[in-house]
């Protein structure tokens, strides 16, 4: 259908426009701090076959490939079966799901009815069960990560709503396997919220601009992506690139594995290959693909294109992504795949080096690009568990005419901080005693690198665990085209005057009076150091941001 460049115009920017109020209302319904304030969620509208149309600017690694993420539910369950109420669930990362804690709900959007598309919400929950409150560190499989969903149709009134009021068979089924019921169900019930929104909006422009003009501006919107992709592709030079990064451990004592990256650029197309990549690991370090095709597309969306581009389905058509069957980035079932954000992250780095090669002036340095997911958990003797979590990122990499980011979450994951005043109000069994900068900590260069930042927790009761997974304990953020490195990251508890030190993927029992310190660290610096305006040293030695013997160290460098 030829659409009126103006209706289209305001099609377009109408369904986008949704798209957004739907994460809003996602981020503003939600109970648990990991949503409400950190943001670890996402919102989308797809289209009757279940691609990407538009989506909230929330989490790069949730939405890249929320289209792949709906085909196995659609697969099951064809949007010809779907009755009103019916929704879409998945969880289960070898039935095309990320990880346990990210749960997809899909609801169709009905119009005379027809199925014309689907209002997608996923939020990362604070606890899904398991073998350990919030955060499994030591998980050996899939199964002790928690409850896993794999792609199931749910009816709202009698699977959620349930007739007698007390809670569907669905929804009582969750909120038995979960330690914080109040926050995991008021998150899941900000999903529905979310979706409603999408519904009702996408209804209401059928209804006002009739179904054919809404699903031609639907293609439209993901035809004028992949045009804008295939135009950027093609500015870069044919050839195949590679590049690798490495974790610094398996988590087992076993050294370093290492991501590697072939990425082939040929006229507007580009693929992407991670033959090489070392075998899947015993520990939750392990990817699944579809968080491995998010994880290559927004690496290369970043570098090659420009920011308005809308991120849909049709911006993945000209990139292939593929990974051996076995390799940490394609693991078989049940390897666990919690901190699955680490491998991603360096394959994103793979892939960010291997283009650097192409198209030096578009990449930048590597950032601290970890997601570090830390979590604090109490079983109160008198009012049951208390669970925080939250996720931090660090310096990000400088580029071309530009410096690093301080104090920020990595390329993937975009999260918020949590506000100190926030855990105040939620939580009583630790208190925040600093939350600062680490002068110092970024990576020299003509741009430096970001600074990391670390924050101290006073525990207050005794009992309580602190889990967590993090990278670059021992490792650090590269620099490029000369520039230095970011500086390594490290957690650590305070007892009785002495350090202990935690690895990077750990649980550690807590005392009352304990101090627990996690220190994030900084982003590679792009160019030379001594190739740094004496402007810019300047200013940073008055911000705080390095010390005077740390500049010396820059300008004795070539």
């Amino acid at each position: 259908m030829q659409l009126d460049p103006v209706e289209y115009a305001i099609l377009s920017q109408s369904v986008i426009a949704a798209a957004r109020e739907m994460g809003v209302k996602l981020i503003r319904s939600a109970y648990s701090t990991i949503l409400r304030e950190a943001r670890d969620g996402s919102a989308a509208l797809l289209d009757a076959a279940g691609g990407t149309v538009a989506q909230a600017e929330l989490i790069p690694m949730q939405l890249g490939s929320i289209g792949r993420v709906f085909q196995p539910c659609a697969a099951m369950f064809p949007a010809a079966t779907l009755e009103e109420g019916d929704f879409l669930v998945i969880n289960d990362p070898y039935s095309g799901g990320q990880h346990l804690q990210d749960v997809f709900f899909f609801h169709p959007v009905f119009f005379e009815g027809a199925v014309i598309g689907f209002a997608a919400s996923v939020a990362h929950h604070l606890d899904i069960g398991g073998g350990s409150p919030g955060l499994n560190a030591g998980a050996r499989d899939l199964y002790a990560e928690g409850l896993i969903i794999p792609p199931m149709k749910v009816n709202m009134a009698r699977d959620w709503y349930g007739a007698d009021g007390q809670g569907g068979g669905f929804q009582r089924l969750l909120r038995a396997n979960v330690r914080v019921p109040q926050q995991t169900m008021g998150d899941f019930d900000a999903q529905i919220a979310a979706n409603a929104i999408g519904v009702l909006r996408m209804q209401e422009l059928a209804r006002r601009y009739g179904v054919a003009k809404l699903r031609a501006t639907m293609a439209g919107l993901q035809d004028y992506s992949e045009r804008r992709m295939r135009a950027a592709i093609s500015a870069v030079p044919d050839g195949t690139y590679h590049g690798e990064a490495s974790l610094d451990t398996d988590g087992l004592g076993s050294g370093k594995v290492t991501v590697r990256a072939a990425v082939t650029v040929a006229g507007d197309g580009i693929t992407v290959d991670f033959a090489g990549t070392d075998p899947q690991v015993g520990t939750n370090l392990n990817a699944p693909f579809a968080s491995v095709i998010s994880a290559s597309v927004s690496c290369l969306k970043a570098a090659l294109t420009s920011p308005d581009i809308p991120f849909n389905d049709g911006s993945l058509r000209p990139i292939t992504v593929t990974a051996p069957p076995g390799c940490l980035l394609n693991p078989r079932h049940p390897a666990p795949v919690r901190a699955r954000m680490l491998s991603t992250s360096r394959a994103w780095n793979a892939v960010m080096m291997a283009i650097a090669q192409a198209v030096p002036e578009k990449v930048i340095a590597q950032g601290y690009d970890t997601t570090t997911a830390f979590c604090l958990s109490w079983l109160s003797p008198v009012s049951g568990w208390s669970v925080y979590l939250e996720v931090y990122g660090g310096g990000y990499g400088a580029g071309l005419g530009n410096d690093g980011c301080d104090a920020v979450d990595n390329p993937l994951s975009n999260c918020s901080n949590t506000p100190v005043e926030a855990m105040d109000q939620d939580f009583s069994f630790f208190r925040v005693l600093d939350y600062a900068l680490r002068p110092d900590s970024c990576g020299s260069g003509a741009r430096r690198g970001g600074l990391g930042f670390s924050r101290s927790y006073a525990i207050l009761v005794d009992g309580p665990l602190v889990s967590h997974y993090s990278d670059r304990f021992t490792g650090q953020a590269s620099g490029i085209f000369g520039g230095g490195p970011g500086a390594s990251g490290r957690c650590e508890v305070l007892r009785d005057g002495k350090v202990i030190s935690l690895r990077s993927q750990d649980s550690f029992g807590l005392q009352r009076g304990d101090v627990v310190t996690i220190s994030l660290g900084g982003g590679g610096g792009y160019g030379k150091p001594a190739e740094r305006p004496a402007a810019l040293v300047a200013h940073d030695l008055a911000d705080g941001v390095i010390s005077a013997a740390r500049a010396e160290a820059w300008a004795a460098q070539g």
